[in-house]
């Protein structure tokens, strides 16, 4: 049973969490937080900065991505158009390469398998699979030991079950994560939000369990009412509304599965598919994004990488006039009616992503927002789609660790990703000299 912790001029611990059957809600940060009399400039130093990758599969319009301009002001692109509203903490970083630059061998699988990793990957379609640590675990190492979970690694489309050699010589599992725990461990990509939620909030259980549980129509917010009502007694007006405002959110994000999980037993197609992933390609995405900003909020994980897509991805977007398969039309032999419907593609990942940017600006956190103290990426291991270009590599960087916002920076041309995740390392503490092929840290590229 939850015991009331908050006596006045005393804080609650950063850690606190509700109980219930089977779920354990922490909760977001709170004023009551702040240490009786402590400064609030001191309490607003130690809000964690955290750190998130969105990958989108398939390449770019490279020409429809890059501003036409470098420097402060740049004027935004058609595919980047829909991130417009957050310029202010939003920068484009282009010139970065993976490995190999120029080389087209492995392709997709090198794409997906290098972008974090910063190295060619090792040409096998068997088990000794070799890349390298990924940026965001090196993260996670530096900032996430003091969350439940260290990182949280998330993907729309399974394909965990393909064996041998997805792209030629090159095996499946470099194309099924973004995420590297080591050289030779990559990590699974959860795809099924209801498995996620589980993580974050406790509930596990078999499929049956989790059925029992949607045809009850059960939340674990329910389970933690009377630990929520006695909480709520000892907080001031404004702790209040943001532990209401969190609460209805993850009341949402349960509602919104236990939908899914309905349709999903009504259609004979589904009868064997996982519950809790949704039919619609947005609803997936919206939901994983969701689930990482409750995470952010309630400090479960402080690291993520999404998989939009996985490369190769034969998606359609019906929804946006694009009746042909992504990988498909993405070798457009520069036909220009193939390439416009590329470029409504990679725009609308782009507005999917902006989504997410305004759920984490409109969080509160400490002293700002949740996009106020992060450090997003999205990005792509691939850069013209049509040649499977190696770079220049479509890249965007969003969040309060940029520096100055509203940039578009040019780096000296076919400069090894791995110099941008060493920066990165930087920002954090860690001091890497060689990130993958890299050379070291990019000065001032966040200034």
């Amino acid at each position: 049973m939850f015991v009331r912790m908050f006596v006045s001029k005393k804080s609650l611990k950063r850690r606190t969490v509700l109980r219930g059957m089977g779920a354990a809600v922490a909760l977001p940060f709170l004023d009551a937080m702040v240490p009786a009399f402590a400064p609030q400039a001191k309490a607003a130093a130690a809000t964690p900065l955290r750190f998130g990758v969105s990958y989108f599969p398939n390449g770019m319009i490279m020409q429809e991505f890059t501003p036409k301009t470098v420097g402060a002001g740049f004027e935004f692109p058609t595919v980047l158009k829909p991130l417009e509203p957050f310029k202010d903490s939003l920068i484009v970083i282009t010139n970065f390469t993976r490995s190999h630059p120029g080389s087209q061998v492995g392709d997709h699988a090198v794409s997906a398998a290098g972008f974090l990793t910063g190295v060619w990957p090792k040409r096998t379609e068997a088990e000794d699979v070799l890349a390298n640590t990924t940026i965001d675990q090196i993260v996670a190492q530096k900032i996430g030991q003091e969350t439940p979970l260290p990182s949280l690694e998330l993907a729309t489309e399974d394909f965990t079950g393909y064996v041998g050699g997805c792209s030629p010589g090159f095996s499946c599992a470099y194309m099924n994560t973004i995420s590297w725990s080591s050289p030779t461990t990559p990590l699974p990509m959860e795809t099924n939000p209801r498995v996620a939620f589980e993580r974050l909030f406790g509930e596990p259980g078999t499929r049956e369990e989790r059925l029992a549980r949607v045809a009850k129509k059960r939340s674990i917010l329910d389970s933690i009412s009377e630990e929520t009502s006695d909480l709520e007694q000892g907080l001031g007006p404004r702790d209040r509304n943001r532990l209401g405002d969190y609460l209805d959110n993850i009341r949402e994000i349960e509602r919104r599965i236990q939908r899914a999980e309905a349709h999903g037993q009504t259609e004979a197609t589904s009868l064997d598919a996982p519950i809790g992933v949704p039919e619609f390609f947005p609803d997936h995405v919206a939901l994983m994004y969701d689930l990482v900003a409750a995470a952010f909020q309630a400090d479960i994980t402080r690291v993520f990488t999404f998989m939009m897509s996985r490369e190769i991805s034969q998606r359609t977007f019906p929804q946006i006039g694009v009746s042909e398969q992504h990988h498909t039309i993405s070798h457009h032999l520069n036909d220009k009616e193939k390439m416009a419907k590329c470029v409504k593609i990679n725009t609308y990942y782009a507005g999917l992503y902006s989504k997410f940017l305004d759920k984490l600006k409109a969080t509160e956190d400490g002293d700002g927002s949740l996009l106020d103290h992060s450090f997003l990426f999205y990005g792509g291991g691939m850069g013209d789609s049509n040649v499977h270009a190696s770079d220049p590599l479509p890249i965007v960087v969003a969040g309060g660790a940029v520096g100055k916002g509203h940039r578009h920076i040019e780096v000296v041309n076919r400069t090894p990703v791995g110099d941008l995740w060493s920066t990165v390392a930087a920002k954090y503490g860690t001091k890497i000299e060689h990130f993958g092929d890299g050379s070291g840290p990019v000065e001032g590229l966040f200034a």
